[in-house]
């Protein structure tokens, strides 16, 4: 099995980053963090992953889709996409970690609850909130032909989250849930 790494947004989406804080607390751009999450998952298993945009600009969303699509087919659909953000919000109250598949009962919802018990098991100890695995509409875990989750790796609109996220026990604590689940799917 493969796990396409997709790790959202370039570096000229529009937003996409956390506010300046007041506090010095530093300012995190999300295409930046993604892959910088990305590269460390691939670099911890790199004969079990593929990188799905290696650019730093923005690749839209059908093209990416259209890469994942080939990558499913030339492996068989032996595969599961897994899409990796930092989320935000237009209020500092919204905190925690999340995971999105498609609405319905499709076969990423078991890939979405080893995810999700792999940050629970993590990020709980941390004193991080844990908010819910949604069904949502988002175009790449829509259109996909194989499983995809998304993953929402805190929120970069609150400072807690921010102060988590900009730590380099955050950072690890971010990659090792993300390599934990992969691991565990790959058993299968």
């Amino acid at each position: 099995m493969k796990i396409i790494l997709d790790n959202g947004h370039g570096n000229d989406t529009e937003g996409k980053r956390s506010p300046l804080w007041s506090s010095g607390t530093p300012q995190i751009f999300e295409w930046s963090y993604n892959r910088r999450i990305t590269a460390a998952i691939h670099k911890a298993l790199p004969d079990n992953t593929i990188i799905l945009v290696p650019e730093d600009n923005d690749i839209p969303l059908k093209e990416r889709v259209e890469r994942a699509n080939a990558i499913s087919k030339q492996y068989s659909n032996n595969v599961l996409l897994l899409s990796i953000h930092l989320n935000a919000h237009t209020t500092a109250t919204p905190k925690g970690w999340e995971i999105h598949t498609v609405k319905g009962a499709t076969p990423s919802d078991k890939f979405a609850d080893i995810f999700y018990k792999s940050a629970q098991n993590i990020l709980l100890t941390e004193g991080i909130t844990m908010r819910s695995k949604f069904k949502s509409d988002f175009y790449i875990l829509k259109y996909s032909i194989c499983p995809a989750v998304l993953t929402e790796n805190l929120f970069m609109t609150n400072e807690m989250d921010c102060i988590y996220l900009n730590s380099q026990k955050g950072f690890n604590n971010i990659v090792k849930l993300h390599i934990d689940a992969i691991n565990q799917i790959l058993k299968y």
